[in-house]
């Protein structure tokens, strides 16, 4: 009994279509008429199958995809089994490769006969130039289209262009390796000569049998023809005896007839047959078209609606559709449509114009105008219009502020007060946060009351308000920091596209031309803002320009109540945060020169106005002196250094933020001119303090009398006391005025100075030795003045004290003791001693050291004037003369040792023992009498130790 067929073997087991297979297994069929049917993966093989044996059958594949059984069919076994499977898959040939089997070119023409795109025949194996095109980026086709409007990038097309299609696949290639892939396209066309021989070698039997098939098609066709002939000839006949030449025209003239009939016949039923095709179509044509009829109500309901997104899309298709069409009826419509978006363009123009507003609002409205085909370039119309906005903020704000300082300089002029001759300089007023909007008159910063003024800033008044300049430039700064970032941000984003979320498509030329003009723009902000700052603070740099520019900038009142120095670093302040605003949005250096050169101008006005301030305090010192000391282990001074000192003090301090420079600052004292002021400044401001002790020491009655009550008051006076009941004698007030001096020279100044080195003010060392020379001099002037004060009595008294009773130093009395003169001159020296230790215990050896040596000096020219001595005189002045040098022997110095040895030797020595004796009882006598006196120049020895 005959067996099924069964396929147990494969080789190969997948392939593409047009595979030689060959197919074992048993029951394969007797013969090759044995064998009715093949089939793999579905597909009818039996065409190309070649009966071998029973146990082996070739053939070649069909257009076979996926797995599939390979069934056999005989007609002594019937329908075949299959044990195995065969994978077939579909390999894209390119247009330029041969082929041995039918290609399926449905995957690369469409149903209109045309190539697809190349991206469809070529994939990243079959790249001409042999490179993979995977992983790179296709170039956008809408540009390639703009850069080549009549060529494709397929090579199957009749216009491809290579240029096209380099730029579209290989826009990243580098040129090396484009060189690569021209070798491999020359040798691969070298190789297509050769290949045609190859390829009909090796589908020899494909080739055969496709030419079988035409040859035995042909055959058929000639039969048929041939068959066709007598039935040709009679058809001639037929024509040739036929009246007219023509045997269809009897018909053709009956059918007319026929036709003429039907027509009068039923006219009127056709008539309205074509109305009611007519009514028909244009329904038709409404119903299609009712997009287009439809849109003009649609366009105006969403703009009502605010849906602009929906309007710009229904343009968008309508003028793709319908732009360029030639029925009326539709140009009509669109007309309309068009009318429409032009009005819409206008608002949406009119809208962006309106300020303020914020950048995704005018990112969107941009948009929307360039979608819908906005001539010109509405960025660029936004910038210039918000430019033009911003300067008249600027403007705007300064007029407001100066009329209302004219108002209120207006007010103060009707009242008729004066303000007080000085106010001491406050080193820290309150500052509050410039607010975010501006409000002309209501600036954040918080209002400092006039110094000495017992009124809170509400009672007060306007007086006592923050000055109007001040709150101008906080609002002036506000309104610049709080709309030119949205400015700088919209310029950015039209630079670089990223306003439209698309890549910036000008040319160079205009980019370079834009950003010209807009640097151009920023500049005259900039320039603006700080000449409005010049004219209100620096005035004199503004002095240059014409009067009618000048004028542009406004010209402030001077209110008798702005003391401008109060607020100059408030002024710095917001300057340098403007400045520090500015330079962190990366703006170009050139357009932001004049905010730095302004906030430099004005960190140096603030210094030099401050140190000229600093110094009329100081010099206003003398008017707060009390006059009381304060004494401790190492002296006495009164309140006056301190204040000095920290008035000083407080104003290095509060310019400490001034004089600093920050990153993107240039240093404030890098001008040679600068550093030469503000030296001189500082020099004035701490000799001025000499000055004021100078004034102190040397004020006579009358000035004393004539210092103004309030300013007693004001320095702790009594207003009901006069003030010379408060200030000491010359005397005292020369011993006071010496100590303060030599503690400010010794103790206040090098803190200062060092002070002012540690914060970097130039020239410390030159201001140092101006200063030490000034304490110096006053010192010296000082000492000299308290000196002849005490001196020229304490030596006129010794003349005639020796003298005293008609005295002779060649005739007088055995000595009895020391004379009155010298205990009357010793006990001056005591009450020197008293007043200058009360006041300053390190004043007290140099005082009495300078009177030691006067003393000795007019004791030798006493000596020096003695004609004749006798015994007893010699006696008597040497006891006189060592009785003073014994007793101020603590404060000998080489001078007066000098003088006192000097007149010695002009007194005769003592020979005998007797009154050798006799002088020395004398001495002892003198000291045990005068002990309690002289214990006070004595107990400096135990002061001394003690410091």
């Amino acid at each position: 009994m005959p067996k099924e067929p069964k396929v147990t073997g494969l080789s190969p087991n997948e392939g593409p279509p047009g595979t030689k297979v060959t197919i074992r297994g048993e029951n394969l069929g007797t013969g090759a008429t044995d064998l009715t049917g093949l089939t793999i993966c579905g597909v009818n093989c039996l065409l190309t199958a070649e009966w071998v044996s029973p146990s082996k059958i070739t053939c070649k594949t069909g257009l076979c995809k996926g797995k599939g059984e390979v069934i056999v069919t005989t007609r002594s076994g019937g329908l075949g089994t299959c044990t195995v499977t065969f994978r077939g898959y579909v390999m894209q040939t390119g247009p330029l490769e041969e082929s041995a089997v039918w290609i399926d070119e449905s995957t690369t023409t469409d149903k209109r006969g045309r190539s697809k795109s190349s991206s469809a025949l070529f994939r990243k194996n079959e790249d001409p130039l042999g490179m993979s095109m995977e992983g790179k980026g296709k170039f956008p086709i809408d540009q390639l289209e703009e850069m080549f409007p009549e060529g494709s990038g397929d090579p199957s097309n009749e216009k491809f262009l290579s240029e096209w299609f380099l730029i579209e696949n290989h826009h990243h290639t580098s040129f090396d390796d484009l060189k690569t892939g021209l070798s491999y396209l020359k040798r691969k066309s070298s190789q297509r000569s050769e290949g045609p021989l190859a390829f009909m070698k090796g589908n020899l039997t494909s080739i055969m049998d496709c030419q079988d098939a035409l040859a035995a098609q042909q055959g058929q066709w000639m039969k048929a023809t041939s068959a066709q002939d007598p039935m040709h000839q009679d058809l001639l006949k037929d024509e040739s005896t036929s009246e007219g030449g023509s045997i269809t025209e009897k018909l053709e003239t009956l059918l007319n007839n026929a036709n003429d009939k039907a027509n009068a016949m039923y006219q009127d039923v056709l008539g309205r047959k074509d109305k009611a095709d007519a009514t028909r179509n244009a329904l038709n044509v409404l119903q299609r078209f009712r997009f287009l009829f439809s849109l003009p109500g649609s366009i105006e309901r969403n703009i009502q609606n605010g849906d602009y997104d929906i309007v710009i899309n229904d343009y968008a298709k309508a003028k793709s559709l319908f732009a360029d069409t030639e029925v009326q009826v539709f140009k009509r419509v669109y007309l309309e449509v068009e009318k429409q978006i032009e009005t819409f363009r206008g608002q949406l123009t009119e809208k962006l114009m309106q300020l303020p507003s914020n950048l995704d609002e005018q990112s969107k409205l941009i948009r929307y105008l360039m979608d819908l085909g906005e001539p010109g370039d509405p960025a660029w119309d936004c910038l210039v219009n918000q430019q033009k906005w911003l300067l008249q903020l600027l403007y705007s704000c300064k007029e407001e502020h100066i009329k209302q300082a004219q108002t209120i300089s207006s007010v103060a002029g009707s009242e008729g007060d004066t303000p007080s001759s000085h106010t001491p300089l406050k080193y820290r007023p309150s500052v509050g946060t410039p607010g975010s909007v501006f409000t002309p008159g209501h600036s954040s910063v918080k209002r400092m009351p006039s110094f000495g003024s017992t009124q809170s800033p509400d009672q007060a008044g306007w007086k006592f308000k923050t000055p109007q300049r001040v709150q101008f430039v906080d609002d002036l700064t506000d309104v610049l920091l709080d709309n030119f970032p949205a400015l700088w941000k919209l310029w950015e984003g039209y630079s670089t596209g990223s306003l439209l979320n698309e890549a910036a498509e000008k040319t160079d030329v205009a980019n370079q031309e834009k950003e010209s003009k807009f640097k151009k723009m920023v500049e005259e902000v900039m320039s603006v803002y700080s000449k409005l700052l010049r004219a209100a603070f620096l005035p004199e740099t503004l002095a240059s320009l014409p009067k009618e520019e000048r004028a542009k900038y406004g010209v402030w009142p001077e209110g008798k109540y702005d003391n401008m120095a109060h607020w100059l670093p408030q002024f710095v302040r917001t300057i340098r945060s403007c400045n520090s605003t500015l330079s962190g949005m990366n703006l170009p250096d050139e357009t932001t020169h004049d905010v730095r050169d302004v906030a430099q101008d004005t960190r140096v006005h603030c210094v030099t106005t401050l140190l000229q301030q600093a110094t009329e305090d100081v010099k206003a010192l003398n008017d707060r002196e009390t006059w009381t000391v304060e004494r401790d282990d190492r002296g006495g001074i009164t309140a006056l250094p301190l204040l000095f000192e920290n008035i000083i003090t407080e104003l290095i301090q509060h310019l400490k933020e001034v004089v600093q420079s920050r990153a993107e600052e240039s240093e404030i004292f890098r001008r040679a001119d600068t550093r030469m002021k503000v030296s001189k400044l500082c020099e004035d401001m701490l000799s001025a303090f000499a000055d004021t002790m100078d004034q102190l020491a040397f004020r006579t009655q009358s000035q004393a009398e004539a210092i103004p009550t309030s300013q007693q008051s004001s320095s702790g006076h009594d207003e009901l006391t006069s003030p010379s009941e408060h200030i000491p004698p010359m005397e005292r007030r020369l011993v006071t005025v010496l100590s303060n001096c030599s503690h400010t020279r010794e103790k206040v100044l090098p803190k200062l100075i060092d002070l002012l080195e540690k914060n970097g003010y130039p020239e410390v060392q030159k201001v140092q030795k101006g200063c030490q020379s000034c304490f110096s001099a006053l010192d010296e002037k000082l000492f000299d003045a308290y000196l002849e004060q005490k001196a020229d009595p304490l030596v006129g008294a010794l003349e005639p004290g020796v003298y005293a009773g008609y005295f002779m130093w060649n005739d007088c009395l055995p000595p009895r003791g020391v004379r009155n003169y010298v205990k009357e001159a010793l006990m001056n020296l005591i009450a020197v001693h008293a007043e200058v230790f009360s006041i300053s215990p390190l004043l007290v050896e140099r005082v009495l050291s300078r009177l030691l040596q006067a003393l000795a000096e007019e004791m030798l020219r006493l000596m020096e004037c003695v004609t004749g001595w006798s015994a007893d005189g010699a006696i008597q002045a040497r006891l006189e003369l060592c009785a003073l040098q014994d007793a101020l022997a603590l404060y000998k110095t080489p001078e007066s040792s000098k003088s006192f040895h000097d007149a010695l030797q002009m007194v005769p020595p003592v020979k005998s023992a007797a009154d050798r004796k006799n002088l020395e009882e004398l001495m002892n006598k003198f000291k045990s009498n005068m002990q309690l006196q002289l214990t006070c120049f004595r107990s400096d020895s135990l002061k001394r130790t003690l410091v």
